[in-house]
């Protein structure tokens, strides 16, 4: 390893103005060792998968640190990340550079979610249906024409195709709607062509969703879709247990009530005859009015909301969860009278049926045991309400797993440790101290090209009422020193929506806000227009990879905690109470630290990069937990006068 990334080696030969980076030949022999190191035990036993887990900061080139070992060890790994962008480099430019290098194809293969394909058994049902004239006609033509060039049905090849685009659901090759081998169209099936080549390929790519989804169907013993492999890595690893929590749960919605009499109605018209056909329709929408009338008892406040809270206050509760339950239960029996014709009409009974289990499951706990291991909350959003039952932790699940069935297990981030430390990490994600860790700073001069300010002793705490009109003229002084070129993140649309409405009309720069355009559109515009300042929250705090002037200073709002009130986070804060921690410095310090640290990330993303960090929370001086934040960002210089932070780009400009 160490030959192959040195400064003579053939990734230097193969990469314009390449520099050795130590800890990068570092972190592939840690994966390189872990890959080759004897299998622990025997599978389903505590402890079988060799884990390696591995912060590597930016500029550390960490893609490439696991890449070279994987590829060179010929075992099938499974590369799983957070972020599309993330996926797409690794397949458009890590592996080819590769397979450039050491002259040979590698057989690499990325894999998405299943709605990312068109199931043409579906289109050939939408295109024959009366619902197709609800559809633009032009974007059918489109996608006709498509259908006959495609090698994959990958909707991504589609970029005239809305984000939000009513047609593509109804079109998509979903679990819940696949008939399987039973599937008249099964010799065209885009997803069996997936499955052929997977079982070629030797380096798999997805995303940490289907990589769940996966591990909880073979539990369940439904199948699998991806082939059977020797280790996994999971980059951007700090996303997991958000993204386990949400697989090891259960959750009922009316969208898919709503989705399945959809599909009951379109296939019920096209094949059956028109009294057997209404007789269904009828069952169906009789569903579906218990289900308005179920949604009807939530209050109209939008927000995430303690389900057993909400049902201790109801006292007709049970019977109203068991009257939705009885109608899933009728409908099933009225679709199972069909399963003679076609496949599709079992398949629709047994999503009756399952959305009945589910209900139960989340509406009506069955025992006390089941009540502690999860917590269960409903969310209102604008048009819908889903009801949940998650996971308080998802420690044992891992461990059961995954831990117990894949012999190596190697995960990787930059933000991975707070204050220093794993403990937060292995906690949570269940790991123990057998584990091997390696950590590894950014090679980046964060000391001389970066300052970090924070404001002087009396700007206002954000609990204070004058916080926001501070914050909104803080951060247009800071603007105005740093002639735009900013990206401004905040841990609410609240906050942004303030502060965009005050900057309106006072800056000589674009402003763009984050929901008045696409994510993309909005990234691309940044980049393109060096002056533009960009305004944004929640996904914005990672994934954003902008080097050069274009983002020469990032402003942070305040410390990123969470919002204490979820259902969730209570119910884990609790938990911890309950076991003797300290629920704000064991969970959610830690939890806003590592958030803090993707925020921070965005300013350095080459060496040739520099700027100024800010970050508008005088708590990390005034309390004591400010300390915990500081000793986790960068080495930068702190300053706490906005005439230093003129001066430091005055500085820089000068050297540009």
């Amino acid at each position: 390893m160490h030959t192959f990334f040195s400064s003579d080696g053939p990734l230097a030969a193969n990469l314009v103005e390449y520099e050795f980076r130590p800890d990068q030949a570092l972190m592939a022999q840690a994966v390189e060792a872990l890959l080759e190191a004897p299998e622990q035990g025997m599978p389903g036993q505590p402890r079988y998968a060799k884990i390696l887990l591995a912060e590597a900061e930016t500029g550390i080139g960490k893609s490439l640190a696991y890449l070279v070992p994987a590829v060179l060890s010929s075992q099938r790994i499974v590369v799983s990340t957070a972020t599309i962008n993330l996926q797409d480099q690794l397949i458009e430019k890590e592996i080819p550079l590769l397979a450039q290098i050491l002259k040979e194809e590698i057989p690499a293969l990325c894999v998405k979610g299943r709605q990312n394909y068109l199931c043409h058994y579906r289109w050939y049902q939408l295109r024959s249906s009366a619902q197709l004239s609800f559809f633009d006609n032009d974007d059918c033509d489109r996608i006709e024409n498509w259908l006959e060039t495609t090698d994959t049905g990958d909707r991504s090849e589609l970029d005239w195709l809305p984000d939000r685009s009513t047609l593509w659901p109804k079109i998509s090759a979903h679990s819940y709607q696949c008939l399987g081998n039973e599937c008249p169209e099964a010799s065209l099936c885009f997803i069996n062509r997936l499955r052929k080549k997977a079982g070629s390929a030797r380096i798999l790519v997805v995303n940490h969703h289907l990589y769940f989804s996966d591990l909880v169907l073979r539990q369940r013993g439904y199948g699998e879709l991806l082939p059977r492999h020797e280790a996994v890595i999971f980059d951007e690893a700090h996303h997991l247990e958000n993204i386990a929590t949400t697989f090891f749960g259960s959750s009922f919605s009316q969208y898919q009530i709503y989705d399945l009499v959809s599909d009951i109605t379109q296939q019920a018209s096209a094949e059956l005859s028109v009294d057997s056909g209404d007789r269904l329709i009828t069952h169906a929408q009789g569903l579906k009015q218990r289900a308005e009338h179920f949604i009807s008892l939530f209050p109209e406040e939008r927000g995430r909301f303690n389900l057993s809270e909400f049902v201790s206050k109801q006292q007709n509760w049970h019977q109203e969860v068991q009257l939705i339950g009885d109608a899933l239960q009728r409908l099933a029996k009225e679709l199972q009278e069909h399963s003679h014709k076609t496949e599709s009409w079992q398949v629709m009974a047994e999503r009756a049926l399952e959305l009945q289990q589910t209900l139960f499951f989340v509406g009506l706990p069955e025992d006390q045991s089941q009540q502690n291991k999860y917590v269960y909350w409903y969310e209102r959003r604008e048009r819908a309400v889903s009801l949940s039952a998650t996971p308080v932790e998802v420690a044992e699940d891992l461990r059961r797993t995954l831990y117990s069935m894949i012999p190596s297990c190697i995960l990787t981030s930059a933000t991975l440790s707070s204050s220093g430390r794993f403990d937060y990490i292995c906690q949570r994600l269940g790991l123990d101290d057998q584990i091997e860790t390696l950590q590894l700073k950014s090679p980046f001069d964060y000391h001389d090209r970066t300052r970090l300010y924070i404001p002087e002793d009396r700007f206002p705490e954000p609990a204070d009422i004058h916080y926001i009109s501070a914050l909104g003229a803080r951060v247009e002084a800071l603007l105005s020193i740093t002639r735009g070129r900013a990206l401004v993140l905040f841990t609410s649309f609240k906050g942004m929506d303030a502060v965009a409405d005050y900057l309106e009309g006072r800056l000589d720069y674009p402003v763009l806000v984050q929901g008045t355009a696409s994510r993309s559109k909005l990234l691309s515009r940044f980049r393109e227009q060096t002056d533009s300042v960009l305004l944004a929250v929640a996904s914005f705090w990672e994934g954003v990879d902008i080097s050069g002037e274009s983002l020469s200073a990032v402003i942070i709002d305040k410390l990123p905690f969470e919002v204490p009130s979820d259902p969730v986070v209570q119910a884990r804060m609790q938990a911890i109470k309950d076991d003797g921690g300290n629920p704000f410095f064991d969970f959610q310090i830690p939890r806003a630290v590592l958030t803090l640290r993707q925020g921070v990330g965005r300013l350095m993303r080459s060496a040739r990069d520099c700027g100024v960090i800010s970050i508008m929370d005088i708590r990390l001086f005034s309390k004591r937990y400010g300390k915990l934040f500081l000793r986790s960002l960068p080495p930068s210089p702190v300053i706490r006068d906005t005439e230093d932070v003129r001066a430091f780009f005055a500085e820089i400009d000068a050297h540009r």
